[in-house]
This record gives C-alpha cells, structure tokens and sequence, in this order.
C-alpha cells in the first residue's frame, strides 16, 4: 500500500452540515476501496490565489490515507463529478505522514494603545566614548638598499 496526500478545497457556500458529510464522504470513498485514512486536517475558510468560478475563498481539507495503486484514480473521479469541490490534488507521499503543523495564526494589528504606551517609554542609548588613540610608531622613512653587482 502506497502513502498519499490529497488536498482538496470546498466551495465555502455550503453549509456546515454539508461541508462535514463532504469530507466523510471522501473518507468513506478510501475505506470502502481498501484505503485506510490515517489523517484528516481542516485548515478551515482561506483565501485563494485566484478567482475559481467568481469565489475568492474556499475551505481547505488535507488527507493523509494510505491506500492500493488504483485508488487515487478513483477518488479523482468523484473529485471531479462533486459540485463542491473547486480544486483538488492527489499526491504519492515519500517517507512518513509528517507530524501535523499547529494552524497559522491570522495577522491581528496591535492597538493603537499599545504603540502609543511603547512610544512614550524612554529608550537608553548610551554614548560611545571614544576609544583611546594607540601609540603611533614612525616608519622608516629610507629602507636599507642593497648594491647588485
């Protein structure tokens, strides 16, 4: 049995209920085909790179399964009959499943208040005092010449 992950996004214009028998059903699709899902991760509502079909967002699943040769083939076949499903991407897994990532944070702003408070705090510099002047040696001003004969 090969390793595969397989990424695929769902219309976000479903609902929840709809959105969940979704991704059991895909993963019903693996079981029932002698595939065995060892990981299902819901990124969640993203925006895309690109407008498919006029939608700006989608919601992201990924899937680690393992499963027989033929089982991608089949599983991108329902992929592309699905109406909510905009995008999807069977790949072969090298190695082992990865640990799973801790989601991304989204990018909250800091409050006004907060810049405004570190702002007012008075920062430290210190001077630089000069450094003391080493010594200058006078060069020789002639080097010893040599005859050639």
């Amino acid at each position: 049995m090969n390793k595969y992950e397989v990424m695929y996004v769902i219309d976000t214009a479903i609902e929840d209920q709809a959105r969940a028998d979704v991704i059991t059903r895909f993963s019903g699709i693996v079981e029932n085909n002698g595939g065995k899902v060892e990981r299902v991760d819901e990124w969640g509502k993203r925006r895309l790179a690109y407008p498919i079909n006029y939608k700006t967002e989608g919601y992201y699943v990924l899937m680690y399964m393992s499963a027989p040769s033929d089982l991608p083939r089949e599983l991108e076949r329902n992929f592309k009959i699905s109406d909510a499903i905009l995008r999807y991407l069977v790949t072969r897994l090298e190695g082992e499943i990865p640990a799973k990532r801790e989601p991304l944070k989204p990018y909250a702003p800091r409050e006004a208040a907060e810049v405004k408070e570190e702002a007012a705090e008075p920062v430290e510099v210190k001077a630089e005092e000069p450094a003391e002047e080493a010594p200058v040696q006078e060069a020789e001003t002639e080097a010893p010449q040599t005859e050639i004969e």
